[in-house]
């Protein structure tokens, strides 16, 4: 089979991009758009100085970008169905270098904001990326690209740690997002040169309604687990948000069942297959967190607590970078095992690798290659996972509902980071010593969170068991693209 993508030519095209390329674009283009979760870390507790606000204000420059992305993930990936993957990946580029440029230009609290909102806008470009993937590439190569491309999510977060702690230390803190703009304004010129536009359509009307009803839930939702810590979870501001969600997505959910062309197909949702997958997926971005959070604290804290190692946040940054490249190193790893027995397997063994780098941690923490080694660990877990799971999607769904069904996917796991953000937030604060009239996270409390990743971990593993067959879904879907394409559409095989 040649390497080419096989896709009709009109008269006077040229020849169609190598699956290379095309895979190379796709992936840098999801590295550019995870980098924009680490891209503020190193400026937040300068940022109600920088902005003159207090830090409570300040705190939304975080918030917004996860609100957007979560809204925009499902959104744009059923307009992507609808009216062209790579269209919607464009337009999710150029919302990221938009908002980039106006944090760039920003020197107040709410053009940040905004910005930051922007660039949360752009998260749909990995399931997007994915679904091009399925509708493009031949059968041998889509395995390795999806689980590359799923893996760029946790690549470009841990690359881009060092990467702006370094431009932060030694240069004015505008230049982390000029520097944002360039990445995005690189990839939206390499998109249309390298990445076909998929003919795999469903067409009809969008869903407005549902759209709106979606964000509205997630929003309530997300904001109510994100800023509880802050607000008390037993403030009547928390409560409310958490009831309001609720009903919203109750609402939703009956509403998306009685449309005829619905946001989310909530009926494909149920199949066991992808039921199960997200069910797990919550549980797999629950565990991941709290390499995040752990890890550079305990970098970070001053040798007098005992346990924490000093150092800077460059070298925490450092010390995290290894883990992204194991990912990237995993993905061909994951493909090949997921081909021999199938992506639950692989889904599985993943959720064990990261268990086993939660319990090596809570007994090795206190040399840096101690923690070097540990996110080494969880890193190839997480490339496991990460790999496996779009291709159990993609096994169960449609072509013409892939991006729809892989946007869904990506925002389980947002939502299992979220939910553990706030409960490892919760336990850090309770479990403290005093160090000089500060209040410092303990070391019980650090083993705490890493026992309770493991425990997350854990559990995806027995989630997963629950997914039905052990043949390759990624070969019975690229079979499906090419059943299912219209005439016309591109084939795969």
């Amino acid at each position: 089979m040649s390497d080419a993508l096989a896709r009709p030519a009109d008269a006077g095209d040229a020849a169609p991009p190598s699956s290379n390329a095309v895979v190379a674009v796709l992936a840098f283009a999801g590295i550019v758009v995870s980098l924009m979760q680490t891209l503020v870390i190193p400026i937040v507790p300068d940022l109600p100085r920088l902005l003159d606000a207090p830090s409570s204000d300040t705190a939304w420059a975080v918030t917004a970008t996860l609100l957007a992305a979560a809204v925009a993930t499902p959104v744009v990936g059923r307009l992507g169905d609808m009216f062209g993957k790579r269209r919607m990946l464009q337009i999710s580029v150029v919302m990221l270098v938009t908002g980039s440029v106006v944090c760039a230009l920003s020197d107040v609290l709410v053009p940040m904001i905004v910005g930051r909102a922007l660039q949360g806008l752009a998260a749909g470009v990995v399931p997007l990326g994915i679904s091009i993937m399925r509708d493009e590439l031949p059968a041998e190569r889509l395995a390795g690209a999806t689980a590359l491309m799923s893996a760029s999510l946790g690549v470009g977060g841990a690359l881009g740690l060092p990467t702006a702690a370094l431009i932060a230390d030694n240069f004015d803190w505008h230049v982390l997002f000029w520097a944002s703009a360039v990445m995005g304004a690189v990839a939206l010129v390499l998109v249309p040169a390298f990445v076909p536009e998929s003919k795999v359509r469903t067409g009809g009307r969008f869903d407005l309604v549902g759209g709106i009803g979606m964000a509205a839930g997630l929003v309530c939702l997300l904001l109510a687990i994100s800023k509880g810590g802050d607000w008390g979870w037993t403030d009547g501001t928390t409560l409310g948000l958490f009831a309001a969600a609720v009903l919203v997505l109750l609402a939703w959910g009956w509403y998306e069942l009685r449309t005829e062309a619905p946001l989310v197909d909530l009926r494909t949702t149920a199949r066991r297959q992808v039921l199960v997958t997200n069910l797990a997926s919550v549980a797999v971005g629950f565990s991941m967190f709290a390499m995040s959070l752990v890890l550079p604290q305990l970098l970070q804290l001053p040798t007098r607590t005992g346990y924490g190692l000093g150092r800077s946040l460059l070298t925490a940054g450092l010390v995290m970078a290894p883990s992204g490249l194991v990912m990237m190193a995993t993905a061909p790893v994951s493909a090949a095992v997921s081909k021999a027995k199938g992506p639950k397997v692989t889904l599985m063994i993943g959720a064990l690798i990261v268990a086993c780098g939660y319990g090596l941690n809570i007994v090795l923490m206190s040399e840096v290659w101690h923690l070097v080694m540990v996110s080494c660990v969880i890193g190839a877990g997480i490339g496991f996972t990460y790999g496996s799971m779009p291709a159990l999607i993609m096994g169960a769904v449609p072509a013409s509902e892939t991006a729809a069904a892989n946007s869904l996917n990506t925002l389980m796991r947002s939502i299992g980071t979220s939910v553990a953000s706030a409960i490892a937030g919760v336990i850090l604060a309770q479990m403290t010593i005093d160090l000089g009239g500060y209040a410092l996270p303990s070391e019980d409390g650090f083993k705490t969170v890493m026992a309770i990743g493991a425990g997350a971990a854990l559990l995806a593993f027995a989630i997963a068991a629950f997914i039905p067959g052990r043949r390759s879904e990624v070969t019975a879907a690229t079979h499906q693209v090419a059943a299912e394409s219209p005439a016309g559409a591109p084939s795969v095989t």
